[in-house]
């Protein structure tokens, strides 16, 4: 984190029809590689606004709503997608109109309301911050967000600093930083932060294969995030009946995607047909998924404990989105 210039905090986005379908094993929040390339966006966007050659870095990922499109059809105990028909008739777009109706695409769609707290790499002089910050509503407005559109700002936003983008400065000594990320924490509440789990996957994963030799990564992901009910022993009431309990869990675990592995080799820009253009390499890849975890914000005495950070390795064919906030041992809730 020593080239951390400073912290840009974006408060109470709310995002609509944003992708709830992440990865093809899981559904629900957007995966942290949204994220991360509405920061790339961003970047492209300031640096046509500003002469600064403004470089941005990792991101941190705060929820404070989110409210899936599903409904639970009667008699059923699962959920199912809200879908829709776009255009409802088949014949739309060929300039007339038919009565079959046009199929389902499926689809995954979610209202949020986030904080990202954007880390700055370029050094800002302090005329030139007012002005980004002024900016920035304007911008975020065009902008979509994990596949959705972001709503105009916050309706408190005139009246409360809450609710409008914030400049907080980083400094050279450990101590200072700890202050200034203490007062950043006040606007992420309440909320939830998204933060990567591996250490609780390999704990567990470890402890599976010392049950069993042939667990799985796999096998580890899904014992930790599903619901389970394990025997406590004979129910003293009747012998012949066994007591359940629901297994306790570390934390609020979820399933989540967090890059993609290379399932062929680089191939040069322009080699490959239909591609998005033919100046970049191009690679077939694979969804790679990990264990996330939400806590409260409160819990984090570090900025890197919140903040996403992108690690590509060409050579082994790993792209991922990183975090390390089991670096840094949290807050104890005492």
């Amino acid at each position: 984190m020593t080239d951390t210039a400073a912290l840009l905090l974006l408060p109470r986005l709310r995002v609509q029809n944003a992708n709830a379908i992440p990865g093809p094993l899981s559904w629900g929040f957007p995966a942290p590689s949204a994220f991360l390339g509405f920061t790339d966006a961003l970047q492209r966007q300031l640096r046509g606004r500003f002469d600064v050659d403004l470089v941005l870095g990792g991101c941190g990922i705060v929820c404070h709503r989110f409210a899936p499109h599903v409904a639970r059809p009667a008699g059923r105990y699962h959920r199912v997608f809200r879908l829709t028909r776009n255009p409802y008739y088949a014949g739309w777009k060929r300039g007339f109109s038919e009565d079959k109706p046009a199929t389902l695409v499926e689809e995954g769609r979610a209202h949020l309301e986030v904080s990202l707290v954007v880390e700055v790499r370029t050094e800002l002089h302090e005329d030139e911050r007012p002005d980004l910050l002024e900016v920035l509503p304007d911008l975020l407005g065009a902008m979509r967000l994990a596949g959705g559109s972001l709503l105009p700002p916050h309706p408190r936003a005139v009246q409360d600093k809450r609710y409008t983008p914030q400049w907080f400065e980083w400094y050279d000594s450990a101590s200072d930083n700890e202050d200034a990320f203490r007062g950043l924490r006040r606007y992420l509440l309440p909320g939830f932060a998204l933060v990567e789990r591996s250490d609780l996957l390999a704990a567990r994963l470890a402890e599976l294969q010392a049950e069993r030799l042939d667990a799985s990564a796999l096998d580890a992901l899904l014992d930790l995030c599903r619901l389970n009910i394990d025997p406590v022993g004979p129910d003293p009431n009747d012998p012949d009946h066994t007591l359940w309990q629901i297994r306790a869990r570390a934390g609020w675990l979820v399933p989540l995607p967090i890059g993609y592995a290379a399932l062929s080799p680089l191939y040069a820009p322009g080699t490959v047909r239909r591609t998005r253009d033919a100046i970049t390499p191009f690679r077939f890849c694979e969804s790679l998924y990990g264990l996330g975890e939400w806590v409260s914000p409160h819990r984090m005495r570090d900025s890197a404990q919140l903040l996403w950070q992108r690690e590509a390795s060409p050579e082994a064919g790993i792209y991922r989105c990183t975090n390390r906030y089991a670096d840094c041992p949290p807050i104890s809730a005492n």
